[in-house]
């Protein structure tokens, strides 16, 4: 145990695995130490590793850590190399944090990691974070990591496009834009004030496309996380075939 925190932790079967790819998921609690009754800083892991591929295993882990840094205010932008490492700093900034402001409550970090996924031995992973360190809510952020089993190996959109169509899918993604722009009867106004960006946070469905924004990218926090869908037949010509299989 480290002098500051306290930790449980433990490995765990993962079901269902996917074929192909084992799968087992990772639970770790880090608990503040000497701190204020009911404002306790607490980090919170529910995660996945891959027994036969310890290079997944460490990309994801520090893909999770990642999402955890830069959010709490004056922290250093230095990703943790480890859970261990990343609960030191957060207790530290807590502690820090309540000597400025004595009744701030407990800062509070969650990282999870599910499947989300899988088809055509395409694994799509989950990644999410919840980090609240006072003020009216806390910031969650979602990452998808898509896993060809095929080829052993973590694939991007770049991958997954066809060479020289970044605008076509720009075009599509405009357009799923539009329709949930629909959906939540937007104004023009709000059309003025959060306006469509790039982004290559995309999850492959056998039938569609998913592409999830997080909070405050193209609308504010109370619409929670966007997801633009895409229909895998507009797709078309645009992505490697690979990646439009069912």
């Amino acid at each position: 145990m480290l002098g500051a925190l306290a930790v449980l932790g433990g490995c765990q079967a993962w079901s269902p695995a996917p074929e192909g790819l084992d799968v087992e998921g990772v639970e770790k609690s880090f608990v503040e130490r000497d701190c204020p009754a009911g404002r306790c800083a607490t980090v919170e892991i529910e995660s996945l590793r891959f027994p036969g591929a310890p290079g997944l295993s460490e990309r994801l882990r520090d893909a999770l850590l990642s999402m955890g840094s830069g959010i709490t205010n004056g922290e250093s932008e230095v990703v943790a190399a480890s859970w261990e490492e990343y609960a030191q700093v957060f207790f530290d900034e807590a502690k820090a944090a309540r000597e400025r402001v004595p009744e701030l409550p407990g800062y509070q970090a969650v990282f999870k990691a599910e499947v989300y996924d899988r088809h055509a031995e395409l694994t799509t992973i989950k990644l999410d974070s919840y980090v609240f360190t006072g003020g009216a809510h806390g910031m969650p952020l979602t990452q998808f990591m898509v896993i060809d089993e095929r080829e052993k190996r973590v694939v991007t959109l770049d991958d997954m496009l066809r060479e020289g169509q970044t605008p076509a899918y720009r075009e599509a993604l405009s357009r799923a834009h539009l329709r949930w722009l629909e959906e939540q009867q937007a104004g023009a106004d709000f059309v003025e004030s959060w306006p469509l960006s790039m982004n290559r946070n995309v999850a492959p469905f056998a039938d569609e496309w998913r592409v999830r924004y997080n909070a405050y990218d193209i609308a504010p926090y109370s619409y929670g996380q966007p997801e633009l869908r895409i229909p895998a037949q507009a797709l078309e010509g645009i992505v490697k075939p690979r990646y439009l299989e069912r």
